[in-house]
């Protein structure tokens, strides 16, 4: 049914309504339209984590009047006409011996609370009916609803009320005549696509300036994640003016004082660019910005291997921090819109946590500017119960015929299904409606993706109780194309509600959408070594070729060695923002 609904749900972009059954339509005319239906919300009973069924009484356990069959050996359906119960096999022969074969077409499923046509033999939809079954389960997953009692509210608006979504098809900007005339007047075009060398614009190799390459690989990502690029490479930051302004600001402070002063990264990485893609093939020496690093992360200021997963969050912090120190109105970070850090790779990340025993549902929101996954490094005929400490621990894709469990090989989409997989909680949590302590189910969901989705894998593994720390080499398949509407919190609701259609997770246009959620890869950071002494290096997809950056060194290399990679920080930029247009002709 998941796969028929959503086929309904989501035809074009937008959200759509099935066909109408015509013996739905008899029905619905000869008993009075939604009559027979509200007689049923009084036998609505939903279930943690929400979902819906009907009971007449909470302990029934309802049987096939022909056979016996009982769920979950069979799908049960109750005549909405007379409440006889019939499996699958027999639902049509009570729909045609019914007073005469007519008015006991229409079933409901008894254990999800869906409409069923016996003589079509396949699941309806009637809005009104959807509307009673989504208003029991948003009430039982609030303070002021129940479990399933007998009060329930009116039904909700008619159809026109329903919000609609808008799809705003993608077109490639292409300049007019005067436009033109402008950018060939007032720019220096680069040399095409590729320069002599044979390497598009922009690659350039970076100086190892003593144990930098986490550095460096880092650089090189963000060097060719698209929105970045466009930004900095459009002058939107422009660092001359920066400089002249932030001189202004030290004048007015005594010269002696530099507590509070610190180098601009957002300067830095301006001049960075500029340097990447000015032309130039010789190596840069990225050391000014180093410097402006240090300074911010004066705790890191060494000449020591660090992690470039924490080098990047700490630039990324500071691009932030000092954004919103030049600013006297604070902007909210989890909006995306404060600073050109956040406004690419900011997302907001949805946490739910479940009463099993009452479902009542407590939700909080949290920004992050990367997903971390957790590698489990023995998953074979593995056991162990998930911890609460570790909710993002890969264990395979759970529906793929072939998991991880037991092929061995864990997958970008497996730790993703892990990362959104409800888990129970270790230790019981004071439920506001039962006000007492209850065993609770957690759920993790994306509620906004960025523009660029960063996934660290985790394979440094620390232990507090052995005292030790080990890097873990394993094996990740990662895809070129990667959908993330099943891992959206309106997925994650829709499939929890059974895939009613209506709008949840109050869905806004501004929210992530169909639209938006398909991504390509165009930047992969590796490690290999030890974990006390080891190598970052970044591929980077350009016009469809990889590229490997070694600090100084870029090669071509073949796709097959990319996805043989160990990957440690992977990028993921949305797919309207990847321009397939630039791709070279006859590349697959």
């Amino acid at each position: 049914m998941d796969q028929h609904s959503n086929h309904h749900q989501r035809r074009n972009g937008t959200v759509s309504v099935p066909e109408p059954c015509p013996h739905l339509s008899d029905f619905r005319s000869r008993h009075g339209g939604a009559k027979p239906f509200r007689a049923l919300q009084d036998c609505l009973r939903v279930r943690p984590p929400g979902r819906a069924a009907i009971r007449r009484d909470p302990n029934e356990v309802p049987r096939c009047a022909s056979c016996g069959l009982s769920s979950p050996a069979s799908r049960l359906y109750a005549c909405v006409s007379c409440a006889a119960v019939s499996c699958l096999a027999h639902a049509p022969s009570h729909a045609a011996a019914g007073d005469g074969g007519v008015g006991h077409e229409i079933a409901v499923d008894v254990d999800r609370a869906e409409l069923f046509c016996c003589m079509c033999e396949d699941q309806v939809y009637d809005r009104d009916f959807d509307a009673a079954v989504v208003l029991a389960q948003t009430a039982a997953s609030t303070l002021g609803g129940g479990g399933g009692g007998s009060a329930h509210p009116p039904l909700p608006p008619p159809p026109e009320n329903l919000r609609k979504r808008r799809r705003v098809d993608y077109r490639p900007w292409t300049p007019d005549p005067r436009e033109r005339a402008l950018v060939v007047s007032n720019s220096s075009p680069l040399n095409g696509e590729a320069t002599s060398s044979g390497l598009p614009s922009g690659l350039r190799g970076l100086n190892n300036l003593g144990n930098t390459c986490f550095m460096n690989s880092v650089l090189q990502a963000l060097l060719h994640t698209p929105p970045l690029r466009n930004y900095f490479l459009s002058d939107r930051h422009n660092r001359y003016f920066c400089e002249q302004q932030q001189k202004n600001n030290n004048n007015s402070v005594r010269k002696n004082d530099n507590k509070n002063w610190r180098l601009c990264l957002a300067c830095d990485m301006d001049a960075i660019f500029s340097a990447a893609f000015s032309g130039d093939r010789r190596t840069y020496s990225p050391a000014k910005f180093l410097y402006s690093w240090w300074q911010h992360a004066a705790n890191l200021a060494s000449y020591e291997q660090q992690d470039a997963h924490e080098f990047f969050i700490s630039m990324l912090d500071g691009i932030h921090e000092k954004v919103e120190k030049d600013k006297r109105k604070p902007q909210s970070q989890g909006k995306g819109d404060c600073c050109i850090a956040h406004r690419v790779f900011c997302g907001i990340l949805r946490s739910d946590v479940m009463c099993t025993a009452c479902g009542f549902t407590s939700a909080t929101y949290e920004p992050c500017v990367d997903i971390s996954l957790d590698l489990e490094p023995n998953q074979v005929a593995s056991t162990k119960k998930p911890s609460t400490k570790s909710l993002h621990s890969c264990s395979g894709e759970a529906d793929s015929k072939c998991s991880s469990q037991t092929c061995g090989i864990s997958t970008l989409m497996g730790c993703l299904d892990r990362f959104t997989r409800p888990e129970r909680l270790g230790s019981e949590i004071f439920c506001q409606r039962c006000q007492v302590k209850q065993e609770s189910l957690k759920q993790m969901s994306i509620r906004k993706l960025p523009l660029v989705s960063c996934f660290h894998i985790k394979r440094f593994e620390h232990s507090s109780k052995q005292k030790m720390s080990r890097k873990v080499d394993r094996y990740l398949q990662f895809p070129f194309s990667l959908d993330m509407a099943p891992y959206l919190s309106s997925s994650i609701l829709r499939g929890r509600f059974g895939n009613r259609i209506f709008s949840f997770d109050g869905e806004e246009p501004d929210g992530s959408s169909e639209l938006s959620s398909e991504f390509e890869l165009f930047a992969v950071i590796t490690h290999s070594g030890k974990l006390e002494a080891g190598h970052y290096v970044t591929y980077l997809r350009l016009s469809n070729q990889w590229y490997k950056c070694d600090d100084a060194w870029i090669t071509q290399v073949n796709e097959d060695i990319v996805r043989a990679a160990q990957g440690y920080m992977i990028f993921y930029v949305q797919k309207m923002l990847y321009y397939k247009a630039s791709e070279k002709p006859g590349a697959s």
